[in-house]
Parts: C-alpha cells; sequence; structure tokens
C-alpha cells in the first residue's frame, strides 16, 4: 500500500543529463543544472563503455565525497555513520558551535536538519539514469553487464540506507523528474523486495573478478563485484529476518579464498584481504574524510581537540569494550587534555583523556578506502542467523573467530538468547562509527528505546520512541500537499 508523497528534487541536484529519447517527453529539460567534470551529458552518455563507466564512476564519487550542495553517504561530517553516531550512543561532538551536530546528539531534530532525505535522492537520481540509460543504449558496450550491474549494488545500497533511516520511502527507478516529483511513499518491505531484486539481478551480471574502470582485473576493490552484491544481499536477508538464506549468502563469501580476516593494523588498509567493497577516495585526496572526522593530525596531548577533529567517541562506547581488546587498542586514539593547576581564581582541573575512531591511519596518500562491507561482518551476520536457526555451536564458532582476532577468550553464551545479546556486542565493539550499523542494530532488535531512554538524557535530551526514524525537509512538505511528514515531526 502506497500513500501519496511528492519529495522535491533539488535543483542543485548533479545529475546526468540523458539525451532526448531516453525519456518518454523527450522534448523537455530534464532539469536545467550545471554538471560536474566527472559526468558526461548528451547524446554518447552510454553509447560507448568510457564514458559509460565515467557516469557510474561518477556515482561511486558522489557517494563517497558528494558534489555540489550534497553531502557524503559515506565519510565526513554529514555522512551516515556519523550523524547516526551522534543519534544514537557512538559518538560525542567536539565543536560547541555546530547546530547540526548538537541537534543530531540531543535526539532534537526538526526537518530543516536533516538533508539525509534530499541527499540521498539526488544519488539516486544519477544511479537511476545510468541503470535507465545503460539497459536502453544502442551503443555497442561491451562492458555493460559490468557498468549495469555495479549501478544495481549502487541503488540497493542507499535504498537499504534510506529504509533503515526513514522507514517507508518513496521507491523510484527512473531518473524522470515527471515521475520522481509525484512518486508515493511505499512500503519497507516493497523497498527491500526492490532490494533484494536490484542485487539478485547484479549476482547474475557481475564477475567474481574485481574490475577497475576499464574493466580490466585488479587487485583493488574500489568497485563492487558479485561476491560484493552477495555480502550485501546476506545483510538484506539479516535484517528481513530471512535467517536461512542470511546464513547462505554469509557462508558462500566466508568460504570463498578471496577474502581473509586481516591483522587489526591493516584490516581497512587499501589492500586488506578483509575488504569486500569499498569506494575509494576522489583522485588527488591526500586523507580519507573519516582521518579529518576524528583525527586530522592531532597531537595526543592537544588541549583542544575540537580544533583537529569534529567528534569523539562516547562514554558508553568507550566503557563497552572487555578488558584486553585489542581492537581497543589498535583502532581507538586516546587524546589527552593535560590537567592544569589552580590559577587565581580558576581553580585546578584534572586531567581529561578524549577517545577518537582510529580505523583510517592514512593522513597522507596514498589513502584508503571508504569500506561498505567487509569479512568480519560476514562472521557476525552468520553468527545471527545461526543463532536463530538454534545453531549454537556454529554460531559460538563464528562469534569466537571475531574474539579470537581481538585477543579475546571464547564467548560464553550458551544459548540463542545469550548468543545474540553477545553478537550484539560483538557488532558493537567491531563495527563502530561505520555505516550506521549501530542505530541499525538498535532498531532492528527491538532494543531502540531501552537504550535511549538511558542515554539520551545524558546527553541533554529526552528520547521519543515515534522519532526512532527521520523527518523529511520541510521544504519538501511545502511543495506538495500530499506529502505527509514521519510521525513524531
Amino acid at each position: 500500500m502506497k500513500n501519496k508523497i511528492n519529495f522535491k528534487i533539488n535543483q542543485t541536484i548533479v545529475i546526468v543529463l540523458i539525451s532526448l529519447g531516453i525519456f518518454t517527453s523527450g522534448c523537455e529539460k530534464y532539469l536545467d543544472i550545471p554538471l560536474p567534470v566527472d559526468r558526461i551529458a548528451g547524446e554518447g552518455a552510454f553509447l560507448t563503455d568510457n564514458s559509460a563507466s565515467a557516469v557510474v564512476s561518477g556515482n561511486f564519487t558522489a557517494m563517497y565525497n558528494g558534489f555540489g550542495n550534497i553531502s557524503s553517504t559515506l565519510t565526513g561530517g554529514k555522512s551516515i555513520g556519523f550523524l547516526t553516531g551522534l543519534y544514537s550512543d557512538e559518538v560525542q561532538p567536539l565543536i560547541q558551535n555546530d547546530l547540526v551536530s548538537a541537534t543530531f546528539y540531543k535526539n532534537i531534530l526538526k526537518p530543516e536538519d536533516v538533508n539525509t532525505w534530499r541527499d540521498s535522492y539526488s544519488q539516486l537520481v544519477g544511479v537511476n539514469v545510468a541503470i535507465e540509460g545503460i539497459k536502453s543504449t544502442k551503443g555497442p558496450l561491451q562492458y555493460k553487464s559490468q557498468w549495469l550491474g555495479e549501478s544495481l549494488v549502487t541503488r540497493a545500497f542507499i535504498y537499504f540506507n534510506l529504509v533503515n533511516l526513514f522507514g517507508d520511502v518513496a521507491l523510484t527507478t527512473t531518473g524522470e523528474a515527471k515521475i520522481n516529483n509525484t512518486i508515493g511513499r511505499s512500503a519497507k518491505s516493497e523497498v527491500y523486495g526492490q532490494i533484494v531484486k536490484d542485487l539478485q539481478e547484479a549476482q547474475s551480471l557481475l564477475s567474481t573478478d574485481y574490475k577497475d574502470g576499464y574493466a580490466v582485473t585488479t587487485s583493488d576493490r574500489g568497485r563492487p563485484n558479485k561476491l560484493a552484491a552477495t555480502a550485501l544481499l546476506a545483510k538484506v536477508y539479516l535484517y528481513q529476518k530471512d535467517w536461512k538464506n542470511a546464513e547462505d549468502l554469509a557462508t558462500t563469501i566466508i568460504n570463498n579464498p578471496a577474502f581473509q580476516l586481516a591483522p587489526l593494523a591493516t584490516a581497512f588498509a587499501t589492500a586488506s584481504k578483509e575488504t569486500i567493497w569499498a569506494v575509494g577516495a576522489p583522485t588527488g585526496a591526500s586523507n580519507i574524510n573519516e582521518y579529518n572526522l576524528y583525527n586530522g593530525g592531532m597531537p595526543a596531548n592537544s588541549p583542544s581537540p575540537g580544533t583537529y577533529a569534529t567528534g569523539a567517541m562516547s562514554n558508553s562506547l568507550v566503557s563497552s569494550f572487555e578488558q584486553g581488546d585489542q581492537r581497543f587498542s589498535t583502532w581507538v586514539r586516546i587524546n589527552t587534555i593535560p590537567a592544569k593547576p589552580a590559577n587565581g581564581t580558576t581553580p585546578a582541573s584534572p586531567a581529561v583523556n578524549y577517545y577518537f575512531p582510529n580505523k583510517y591511519k592514512a593522513g597522507s596518500a596514498p589513502v584508503e578506502h571508504a569500506i561498505v562491507l567487509r569479512l568480519a561482518e560476514l562472521y557476525l551476520i552468520r553468527a545471527e542467523a545461526r543463532a536463530n536457526l538454534s545453531n549454537v555451536d556454529g554460531s559460538r564458532a563464528d562469534i569466537n573467530v571475531i574474539r579470537s582476532r581481538a585477543g579475546l577468550g571464547a564467548t560464553t553464551a550458551a544459548n540463542k538468547e545469550a548468543l545474540i545479546e553477545a553478537i550484539i556486542k560483538e557488532r558493537r565493539n567491531e563495527l563502530f562509527t561505520e555505516l550506521g550499523n549501530r542505530y541499525f542494530d538498535l532498531k532492528r532488535t527491538d532494543k531502540i528505546d531501552a537504550v535511549m531512554n538511558i542515554e539520551a538524557p545524558l546527553k541533554g535530551g529526552v528520547w521519543n520512541p515515534l522519532r526512532v526514524y527521520w523527518p523529511i525537509p520541510t521544504e519538501d512538505i511545502k511543495a506538495n500537499p500530499n506529502l505527509t511528514q514521519t510521525p513524531g515531526y
């Protein structure tokens, strides 16, 4: 069932302009807006492999770095990982006058505070245009399957994030503005159906080899292949509680010799065999945005960490690690503000520690990719699926693979309920600040209210269970009387 909704396509959206004939109303101008340098417009957009690859690559760049006024999905201060970290129990803001961080942190979002809806649909328009253009091109594309498969994985990934942030969302598979500006909101189940369909089609199109933008086999994992589509589909099945399919697809990845758990210190390196899919930084980047977000070359005893980093780990995240967990010693960076002696009427202050995610370590080129999926998560997906299938021994074995790498002993969980609790905790410590995993986990396991009723007051706010999903921008509501706001706003 669909509720009428019109999401307004912002006039600053950067999309690929496709020529007459691709859309049903070829005489109309699609959107009169400028193109970035890595996008191609005109009749030849999908007539050659080079131009088709450029369009698809531009969509990856949009997810990584944003373009125009569009923020990034993957990295930086407006990324899904950072904003959901603030909104849940992972991250605290350091920049006091950052109103965006403050509203997310205190769970007091207003519709005008959230650009993620429009940003995501801006990216979707580009991806949909690519899919339509690649499918309908008359050009002799030798690598058509690769460009189409990569685009389908990208669309599935964007929609996966949307349904977990907003619930029911507008489901569009076209780039045509006339349609996109009037479609309704579809139920989550319908959107998940499209995600599964896209990923299954991508599996049939893509090779198990990793390919670059010239369709040449490469060791770099900066573009999705069949295995990436399979891994994302395993995650989708987990979220749908389709335990058997989640287990089977996770096993496919775990058993593939292309992947192996890397040492913690190099798990996020570009050459890591743990990576299943990552998105590369744009050419010329001196570091990944996550490095600037949490590090920025900050001295270990900087008295003003907020001048270097935007956010730090929350107290509850820091305290959640077990004694001796090597993920903490390897993936967390400590900044100590030195103690200050009393000075006149100013009392003495003790030393204060701030803790920062330190998964991405390169402060200069060559930089790491932004990782979307890695092998450790597939072990935890399979562990959870097995626990729900009452395969206690199999679930324990998968948990212990992850714990062993972290230098921890075997889990003591001995039944389904205890295993699931152990897995959720393990996911928190393994996947912290990665792409909204913690926030999504709290929601899908129905733990969000219990956790946030404790956490929100500590952050200076009050948790409203209706605000488990985020609002749609007010501008979009004003654009059409049929638009309905997310409940609770």
